[in-house]
C-alpha cells in the first residue's frame, strides 16, 4: 500500500467521503465514539457523516437519550451510543481511574470525600431529573465540599467514571447532568474478552488503515489488553506493510454511490485527525503547530482537500449568518477554494444559516 493511500481509505472508512447512516446513533457507533470536548464540533463530526442531518436532529438524538457524552476512552469526552456506554465505560475507567489517584489525593478527594460526593449526587438527581453543573457544585459546597481549583471537575469526572452520571441535556448554554443509570438503563453485558474485542473490531474498521500503536493510544487501554482485542479480531481485518510498519483496516471497503465529495470543513477535535497518535499520513508535521499551537490540546477547525488537512478556518455566528473565514497553510487554486466554499456551505446548512465564506492570504 501506498503511503498516499492511507487518506483516501480513512476518508471512506470514517464515512466521511460518502456515508449511508440514517440515525446519529449509528455513526457514533461505528466509530466507537467520538471526542466531545468541543460540543458544537462534536456535533458536527456527527452531522457531517449524516446526509442531511442538521444541528436539532443531533440535539434530537441527545433528547431521546440514543446519545450519551461522558469520559470513556482516555477519561476524555466523548460522545458514545447509549447502547454501548456502559460496556465501554467497564472497560475503559478502571485504568483512568488509577491513572488518577495521585491526583486525586492532592486534591484532597479521599474515598470518603467521594462517597459524600456520590450520595449528595444521587438523592438530588433521583427520579430521571437534571441539573447543571452550578446547581451540583452548590449542592456540594453547601454540604462543605470544596469545589475550588479543580476539585469540581474532578468530581464530576470521577463520579462519571464510576458509572453514576452522565451528561444530559442542554438547558440554555448549560449542560446538564444525570444518573447514567435513569439516562441509559443497563443493557446487555459484554464479558471482558468480548470487550476488548469489540472495541478493536469498531477502531480499525472505522479508521483503518491504522496501526496498533494508533489504537493504543486512542483506546487508553493497556498495551498487553489493546494488543489481546487486536489479536481476537485479526481474521476478520486486512493487512499492509507501509515503509515497514503494520496497518489493520477492514476487509472490504462500503459501495461507493455517487460521486465522492472532495472537500471538508473538519470540527477541530473530529476523528479523523484524532483519532490516531501518529498524523502524518493527513496532515504535514510543519503545519502541525498551526493546528495545535504550541501543542496546547485545543486543535483548531481544519480545512480539508481530497484527504489532506490544508488549513484551518474558524467561524462567528452573526444573527442571520455564519461567518467563515478559511486560512489555507498555502495558496489554493480555484477549483481548490469553490470546493472549499461548498463546504463550508454544507456546515451553514448543518446551523440552518445562510454561509459568509471569506478566505484569508496563504498562511
Amino acid at each position: 500500500m501506498a503511503p498516499s493511500t492511507v487518506a483516501d481509505l480513512r476518508l471512506r472508512n470514517q464515512r466521511i467521503a460518502q456515508s449511508t447512516f440514517g440515525k446519529p446513533e449509528q455513526v457514533v457507533a461505528w466509530l466507537g465514539g467520538l471526542q466531545g470536548q468541543d460540543y458544537a464540533g462534536a456535533k458536527w463530526s456527527i452531522g457531517l457523516r449524516l446526509p442531511g442531518s442538521t444541528d436539532a436532529t443531533i440535539e434530537q438524538a441527545i433528547a431521546q437519550r440514543t446519545l450519551v457524552r461522558t469520559w470513556p476512552m482516555r477519561g476524555t469526552l466523548h460522545v458514545v451510543a447509549a447502547a454501548d456506554i456502559h460496556w465501554m465505560l467497564a472497560l475503559t475507567a478502571p485504568r483512568n481511574l488509577a491513572a488518577s489517584a495521585r491526583r486525586q489525593q492532592q486534591l484532597g478527594l479521599d474515598d470518603a470525600v467521594l462517597g459524600r460526593c456520590k450520595a449528595l449526587f444521587a438523592k438530588a438527581l433521583q427520579g430521571d431529573k437534571q441539573l447543571a453543573r452550578d446547581a451540583l457544585y452548590r449542592l456540594l459546597e453547601r454540604a462543605g465540599i470544596s469545589v475550588a481549583g479543580q476539585r469540581g471537575y474532578h468530581i464530576l469526572w470521577r463520579l462519571a467514571l464510576d458509572g453514576l452520571i452522565c451528561f444530559g441535556p442542554m438547558q440554555g448554554k448549560q449542560q446538564t447532568f444525570a444518573l447514567l443509570d435513569d439516562w441509559v438503563p443497563k443493557t446487555g453485558k459484554l464479558a471482558r474478552d468480548e470487550a476488548l474485542a469489540e472495541l478493536a473490531k469498531r477502531y480499525f474498521t472505522s479508521r483503518g488503515p491504522a496501526t496498533f500503536q494508533d489504537y493504543l493510544w486512542w483506546s487508553g487501554l493497556a498495551a498487553a489488553d489493546a494488543r489481546a482485542g487486536l489479536e481476537m479480531v485479526k481474521p476478520q481485518l486486512a493487512s499492509a506493510s507501509i515503509r515497514g510498519q503494520d496497518y489493520w483496516l477492514p476487509q472490504s471497503l462500503p459501495h461507493a454511490q455517487g460521486k465522492a465529495r472532495a472537500a471538508h470543513a473538519l470540527p477541530g477535535f473530529d476523528e479523523y485527525l484524532l483519532g490516531y497518535k501518529n498524523r502524518g499520513a493527513v496532515l504535514d508535521a510543519a503545519h502541525a503547530g498551526k493546528v495545535c499551537p504550541g501543542g496546547n490540546g485545543m486543535f483548531a477547525s481544519t480545512m480539508l482537500i481530497q484527504g489532506r488537512i490544508v488549513g484551518t478556518w474558524r467561524r462567528t455566528l452573526k444573527k442571520n449568518a455564519v461567518a467563515i473565514v478559511a486560512s489555507p497553510f498555502s495558496a489554493l487554486n480555484k477549483t481548490q477554494a469553490a470546493l472549499f466554499a461548498d463546504a463550508a456551505r454544507r456546515y451553514a446548512d448543518f446551523l440552518g444559516l445562510p454561509a459568509r465564506v471569506a478566505m484569508t492570504d496563504s498562511e
